[in-house]
């Protein structure tokens, strides 16, 4: 069930029986010469809500802009500081908290939020005292059940950024995702750290790095969304029921 389709009364009753909520958290930044813009947080909303509508799970809106600096050097990267970021997370947060919800549950799609959403949960954690809600953070991709899956399909070809696994489920769902595929050179990336959006774009001048996402597919990601999905259902539940933050 999504929170952005319901009606004030029916917040407020399902409040009376469930508090509980999964938050999707992306980004907007470049996937190489294949992957859409928006990959990052069209997985994270994708992989909630199928998880939504198979066990009644309530996702709220996605947080569809991330912490993307280092990507700015490739043309339609949108980037928040991690400053901006927190600050809006954490009013995101809080807002729920006034309504009652107290697990909120962040479902992640970009690595590079990942520090800023830590960090916005010690921030609420010190300001809110005993209102703090039970928060915890996953990273889609880090599901058991999906790494076994990445590994089988793709070896060391998944890479670290415009990764085969999350294009075939942006292939599945968005026919333009398809239609984007094109030759690679080379065909797998190179690796390396990032360092600055400059550096980033002069040592990986396509985006992508140490992937290969010529071997996605529309049929692998349907089974991939699918696998993370209902491993974010078991992992919920577990949340919930425990009544506390699991440990990342």
């Amino acid at each position: 069930m999504r929170l952005d389709l319901m009606t004030w009364p029916q917040v407020d009753e399902r409040l009376k029986s469930d508090r509980a909520i999964v938050l999707p958290i992306g980004s907007v930044e470049q996937h190489g010469p294949t992957g859409l813009m928006g990959t990052d947080a069209l997985v994270a909303e994708a992989v909630a809500r199928r998880a939504g509508d198979l066990d009644d799970l309530l996702i709220g809106p996605t947080f569809s802009i991330g912490v993307a600096a280092h990507h700015m050097a490739f043309a339609g990267t949108i980037s928040l500081s991690a400053g901006t970021f927190m600050a809006a997370l954490c009013e995101w947060i809080t807002s729920l908290v006034t309504h009652g919800f107290d697990h909120i549950y962040v479902l992640n799609g970009h690595g590079g939020n990942i520090q800023a959403i830590r960090r916005s949960f010690q921030t609420l954690e010190g300001e809110l005292g005993s209102r703090a809600p039970k928060m915890v953070l996953r990273n889609w991709w880090e599901f058991e059940p999906v790494t076994q899956m990445r590994e089988a399909l793709y070896t060391k070809a998944e890479g670290h950024h415009a990764t085969p696994s999350e294009i075939a489920i942006t292939q599945y769902l968005y026919a333009e995702a398809r239609l984007a595929a094109r030759p690679l050179e080379p065909l797998v990336a190179p690796n390396g750290p990032i360092r600055n959006a400059q550096d980033y774009r002069a040592r990986f001048p396509d985006g992508r790095i140490g992937s290969n996402p010529a071997l996605a597919n529309a049929a692998d990601g349907e089974k991939l969304l699918q696998s993370a999905s209902l491993a974010l259902i078991d992992d919920f539940r577990q949340f919930t029921v425990a009544g506390r933050a699991l440990s990342d």
